[in-house]
């Protein structure tokens, strides 16, 4: 959980995009059994290099526990935390809109305190990079990925660098 006397950062996991690549023209929206099919695209390579990272491993997607059921064992890791999404005022969903934040921004930045974190999603914006800059009080790198083609080994190098200078 530590380093150097430090707590680990923390890593926030999309899987939808980053690790289950949409290609071109699969559709985006995946539900029922078209999710099984879905799985199809995931990498199991992805799960060393995921482990490998040092960092502490988080599921931030709406799959919430069922990506320790399905996603978990195909990629070999251990069942890992999962964030939990709770449901936003209105007024919260309006400020939200206003400065074009994706959904998961308060939440994330909320659940890692002040630990560093690292936000791999396929949704992530400079909105979302501008309101955790101005909010969160630890070093926090969001990190998008193409949801065409999922994380590459570019992105695990670009992961690693920051994990391991922040």
């Amino acid at each position: 959980m530590t380093r150097g006397g430090k707590e680990r950062p923390v890593l926030f996991l999309d899987v939808d995009g980053p690790l289950l690549p949409f290609g071109d023209g699969l559709q985006r929206e995946v539900s029922g059994t078209a999710a099984d099919a879905h799985l199809m695209r995931l990498d199991p390579l992805l799960g060393p290099r995921l482990a490998a990272l040092p960092c502490e491993l988080v599921w931030a997607t709406t799959w919430e526990d069922a990506a320790n059921a399905d996603i978990a064992p195909r990629l070999g890791l251990s069942p890992l935390p999962v964030v939990r999404w709770p449901e936003p005022s209105a007024a919260q969903e309006r400020e939200d809109r206003w400065f074009g934040l994706h959904w998961k921004t308060r939440t994330l930045t909320a659940w890692a305190g002040d630990r560093p974190f690292v936000w791999v999603d396929d949704e992530i914006t400079d909105a979302d990079r501008d309101w955790v800059s101005a909010r969160h009080p630890a070093p926090a790198f969001l990190h998008h990925v193409a949801s065409f083609r999922g994380l590459t080994g570019d992105d695990f190098a670009v992961l690693d660098r920051w994990l391991r200078t922040s």
